[in-house]
């Protein structure tokens, strides 16, 4: 063989490795993402871009799993199971009982919370800055959200006394927590409270035939999945029995509610995207901290406050991310 075939061989040889190194087709990874709602709302898909912002695409080099309860919780913990058994490389749970499902079902998986309340108090972390094992994520601090809603409907609701509450009493951990914040709050705005628990559409039709009964003055709307695909409904029953309310989600007074006061889940679903990117390059879920949130947003609707023939104080106007005309 010539010479300047030999190396014209040898040549081509050495670089059929590299060839093939390049053309190794990326890893695409799993996402796991489980949540009590009955679909993709605005925060979820503020997540989404988030990852996408991240280089992260859809059929490209990630495939999400996503498992959604349709506001049974009692079916978080079986989602979580099937989660498991795709053995995604991480599960995304958003609010407190999805993540304590997501927990319960692996020790192995990480798992990113999005959004949850309380971390400490649901058990799910021992240290915020050092969360335990396999779960890390965002915290929306919502259980300090509800004496303030308490206040802010004080100076919406003049000579405010009796205050109905309407909670979710499937959804156990989360509302427990924020009906104990609620009580504390209502001790030291001398409120009086009255619980009313919904679990569906027609025990929301209930609650408002019992509000009615009890002759409160306002009504205050845990933040819930439940209330949030029956929103229509409740604004509606509000309404119709007179009834100032106050929210915990945005969509609430954007939607006809007289106001809402709540953490920015936007935001909030925003940031969990940076845990997912970090965890799947290698950092640890017990390396980063719990991030609590710092901005929270009060809406009011002006058109639903003249209907209810109230006069909004100008100063709390001015405090308003967000003022419906």
């Amino acid at each position: 063989m010539r010479r300047r075939e030999f190396i014209t061989l040898l040549g081509g040889g050495a670089a059929w490795p590299l060839v093939a190194s390049a053309q190794q087709p990326r890893k695409i990874y799993r996402i796991g993402y489980l949540s009590p709602t009955t679909g993709l709302e605005a925060r979820d898909k503020a997540f989404l871009q988030a990852l996408q912002d991240l280089g992260y695409i859809e059929g490209k080099n990630i495939v999400i799993d996503y498992r959604f309860a349709h506001g049974k919780f009692e079916r978080l913990a079986e989602l979580a199971t099937e989660l498991v058994r795709l053995d995604v490389d991480v599960i995304a749970a958003v609010v407190t009982q999805a993540s304590i499902a997501a927990k319960t079902a692996t020790r192995k998986i990480p798992v990113v919370i999005l959004a949850v309340s309380d971390p400490l108090g649901s058990g799910l972390v021992t240290s915020l800055a050092r969360p335990d094992a396999n779960v890390t994520g965002t915290s929306s601090m919502t259980g300090e959200v509800v004496g303030k809603s308490l206040e802010l409907l004080k100076d919406i609701v003049p000579k405010l006394s009796r205050v109905a509450v309407l909670w979710n009493p499937d959804n156990a951990v989360f509302q427990s927590q924020m009906l104990q914040a609620t009580e504390r709050a209502a001790i030291v705005l001398g409120l009086q409270l009255r619980e009313f628990g919904a679990r569906n559409a027609d025990e929301i039709d209930h609650a408002f035939e019992a509000m009615n009964k009890a002759h409160v003055d306002a009504l205050l709307v845990m933040a819930d999945p439940t209330f949030i695909a029956n929103r229509a409904r409740i604004i509606d029953l509000s309404a119709r029995s007179h009834l100032p309310a106050i929210y915990g989600t945005p969509g609430h007074a954007e939607a006809g509610g007289l106001a809402s006061y709540s953490p920015d889940m936007l935001g909030q679903f925003h940031r969990a995207a940076a845990y997912v990117d970090k965890i799947l390059k290698g950092t640890k879920p017990a390396d980063l901290p719990i991030e609590q949130a710092t901005k929270f947003e009060l809406v009011i609707n002006m058109n639903t406050a003249k209907t209810l023939g109230l006069s909004i104080p100008l100063p709390l106007l001015g405090r308003a991310d967000k003022v419906i005309e």
